[in-house]
């Protein structure tokens, strides 16, 4: 099973009965086009993108009370605690495909609620809810390392933008023009809040795909441009990394105006399927990285990792995102490399 038909119809009921939704999202492609698809649908309300960890917490109800919405939306964000729930007062959704957890006074969607094995990306859902931009659930699910039931209708109606004989997420998004917007989208949302919002925002104006990829309006324009001033230092960052006969791939990059960790793990997966991959950037004293693997659970690895370092991560069974000091730094990858020889 999935999120089910009643379920969508009580997410599009809520957003059709609202007046001033405030939506919380997570600060990647899928989170981003999930919001950018019910905004759309809607009309109204604002925006309000998480940078500050994985988790939604109770600081954030501040945001609440100052915008005074009548609904609260919150997208693709692994963790909300409860402080945050128990502050607000509007009626809050939650929509997810994180591992599951347990909340009070919340409406929390979730497909792996009903089937653990179902992770298809929030993006998707909101495509659900809004049936209005197939290009951009197609984007965000795709920026996910996923191709969900919706390829074939967008093979369709955007040839040029995908075939329909791709079969795996990774060729999708490293060999085709929808994964070119996935990074032309994840690389806009580089920088502070400010810079990533006023992205967002011109994304919201864009009709057509076109737009972007051929700079046909200002707004294409402008969010092609943003892509090209990180894509040179992403290049040479990605052709530094380098594998050895170890089953780990290990790249450390020190801070620099390119926060790329996600972006360079999943093209380096792509690039070798067999190795795990750990990329991480150093800054203030602390390494925060992404790890990815095709073929070996991630998830677990990290907790136990964890569970000696003083740190936190999380994520998905075969891509996670975790933050260590940079002086526990190489204690936790021996630990990921002892779990590798198990």
């Amino acid at each position: 099973m999935a999120i089910t038909d009643k379920e969508i119809k009580e997410i599009r009921k809520a957003l059709d009965e609202s007046v001033r939704p405030l939506f919380f999202f997570d600060d990647d492609p899928d989170g981003t086009c999930s919001f950018v698809q019910l905004y759309r649908y809607k009309g109204e309300g604002k925006g309000i993108i998480l940078k500050a960890g994985s988790e939604l917490r109770e600081g954030f109800a501040r945001k609440v009370e100052e915008y005074q919405p009548d609904l609260v939306v919150i997208l693709d964000i692994p963790l909300v605690s409860q402080d945050f729930i128990d502050q607000v007062k509007q009626k809050i959704i939650w929509i997810d495909h994180h591992p599951p957890v347990k909340r009070k006074k919340i409406h929390y969607y979730n497909p792996r609620l009903h089937n653990d094995e179902d992770n298809r990306p929030t993006a998707y859902w909101a495509w659900k809810v809004a049936k209005k931009d197939l290009w951009i659930g197609m984007l965000g699910s795709v920026a996910d390392w996923q191709l969900v039931d919706i390829k074939n209708e967008f093979a369709k109606k955007y040839p040029d933008y995908f075939d329909i004989k791709i079969q795996k997420p990774d060729d999708a998004l490293f060999e085709t023009k929808i994964g070119l917007l996935a990074k032309i989208v994840s690389f806009n949302l580089k920088g502070g809040v400010n810079d990533s919002m006023k992205s967002i925002k011109t994304f919201t104006r864009i009709e057509h795909p076109d737009e972007i990829l051929k700079q046909t309006t200002p707004g294409g324009k402008y969010l092609y441009k943003k892509y090209e001033s990180f894509n040179q230092e992403y290049k040479r960052l990605l052709n530094d990394a380098k594998p050895t006969k170890e089953k780990l791939l290990l790249y450390i990059y020190t801070y620099s105006n390119t926060a790329v960790t996600s972006d360079l793990s999943n093209e380096l997966l792509h690039k070798f399927p067999d190795k795990f991959i750990l990329v991480g950037r150093i800054k203030s004293e602390e390494v925060k990285m992404s790890i990815r693997s095709a073929t070996t659970k991630v998830h677990p690895i990290l907790m136990k990792a964890l569970e000696e370092i003083d740190g936190f991560g999380g994520g998905h069974d075969f891509a996670c995102g975790a933050c260590v000091k940079e002086r526990d730094f190489e204690r936790f990858v021996e630990i990921i490399k002892e779990e590798l020889k198990k």
